[in-house]
């Protein structure tokens, strides 16, 4: 009996040092060497990346609307229309934007208005 228990208790030890090798394995390759500081580094390229190539699309873009405004007058036009607000000598403007603070005009006047 007494072999047994020798034998049984070496298995149980054999075991739990299988347990703590395999546990502490991960640990050491994902915590310890790097692994994660890898795959976040990895994952912060790849948006890098996108953000490069939408910055050259930009950029591109601007150059060719640079391109346009140094020689193509309706291109100069457009900008002194859209982003400036200016008009041509003898246009007339009609402002249809309501003006900050001003209150809507009614027709009639609510019930709370109206005075018995």
């Amino acid at each position: 009996m007494r072999r047994e228990t020798k034998t049984w208790a070496s298995r149980l030890a054999a075991a739990g040092l299988v347990v703590a090798v395999l546990a502490f394995l991960p640990y050491q390759v994902y915590i310890r060497s790097g692994l994660r500081h890898t795959i976040a580094l990895r994952h912060d390229l790849i948006a890098l990346h996108a953000h490069n190539q939408e910055l050259a699309a930009e950029n591109e873009r601007l150059a060719r609307e640079a391109e346009a405004l140094r020689g193509d007058p309706a291109a100069i036009e457009r900008v002194a229309r859209d982003e400036l607000g200016w008009v041509r000598a003898g246009e007339v403007v009609v402002d249809l934007s309501s003006r900050p603070g001003a209150a809507p005009s009614r027709a009639s006047p609510s019930p709370s208005e109206i005075r018995p």
